[in-house]
């Protein structure tokens, strides 16, 4: 009989320190952030945004190629 209970008690208090362990996980992200932090990162989103879109203009842009091209047409 005592090593029935002590079989569940193995397998009950593992069991429970995951449950409440997931528990407070979820209680930490459903926690509102505060105003200052909402516009702080709102701020910083807008600013990487912001490079990523000069990146992709730096990127995409065509006059480096065909200067390159004259170059090297030049050269030869």
């Amino acid at each position: 009989m005592h090593d029935h209970i002590a079989s569940w008690i193995w397998v009950l208090i593992p069991l429970a320190a995951i449950y409440f362990g997931h528990q407070r996980r979820m209680a930490r992200i459903d926690t509102p952030q505060s105003d200052a932090e909402s516009e702080r990162l709102r701020d910083e989103v807008r600013t990487l945004k912001e490079r990523i879109a000069v990146l992709e203009r730096i990127a995409t842009e065509d006059a480096p190629a065909k200067a390159l091209d004259r170059e090297i047409e030049r050269l030869r």
